[in-house]
């Protein structure tokens, strides 16, 4: 499967990733996320159940509060 994350091109080898599979395999373990698959929102409760499709275009963001 190949997507775009973050602008740039991913090749992944499982044929079905769900958005916190694919946390899981990038790494990413900030607790503050925001997850948009082809400019579209998508909820935390839906992380375990939406199936990012080939050539998807997935934008992880961090959010970072401060004063």
């Amino acid at each position: 499967m190949n997507i775009v994350l973050n602008n740039r091109e991913e090749s992944f080898e499982q044929s079905t990733l769900t958005i916190t599979r694919l946390l899981h395999i990038k790494n990413f373990t900030f607790k503050m996320l925001v997850i948009k698959v082809n400019g579209q929102l998508v909820k935390k409760d839906e992380y375990n159940s939406y199936v990012i499709k080939d050539g998807d275009d997935v934008n992880v963001l961090h959010l970072i509060s401060g004063g």
